[in-house]
């Protein structure tokens, strides 16, 4: 999961995104972004509807595998708010190598890539 400093909070901040963001898409989800001058970091959120599936349970994994994935991968992200969308229900069942990939290159298609790892996770030895 993500910090609470990289989370949005209240529906307000949403809304401008949904209206004055740009949207890239993957096969699974989409991106929508928008530059945030007031902020130093981003923020993040991911969206998963009730017609994607109706039981909350996959659709908090699918959430949870998504802000695991996306965390593990950057560094360094612009401050930008961000918006992932989830379109297909098979992401369910998505490799979590597949869904690090396909997150990676929905963050080079908006152009945000310089702290990303490029799909390549790296194990922490404790």
């Amino acid at each position: 999961m993500i910090g609470r400093a990289n989370r949005f909070h209240g529906y307000g901040s949403l809304r401008y995104v949904y209206r004055n963001g740009q949207t890239v898409r993957g096969p699974h989800m989409s991106l929508r972004f928008s530059k945030n001058t007031k902020r130093q970091d981003y923020r993040l959120a991911v969206v998963v509807s009730k017609k994607i599936n109706k039981s909350a349970v996959a659709r908090n994994r699918m959430r949870r595998r998504i802000y695991e994935a996306f965390r593990t991968q950057t560094t360094h992200v612009p401050p930008y708010d961000l918006v992932i969308t989830v379109f297909q229900a098979n992401l369910e069942e998505l490799p979590t190598n597949e869904l690090n990939k396909q997150i990676s290159n929905l963050i080079e298609q908006a152009g945000l890539s310089h702290g990303v790892n490029r799909g390549i996770i790296e194990t922490k030895e404790t």
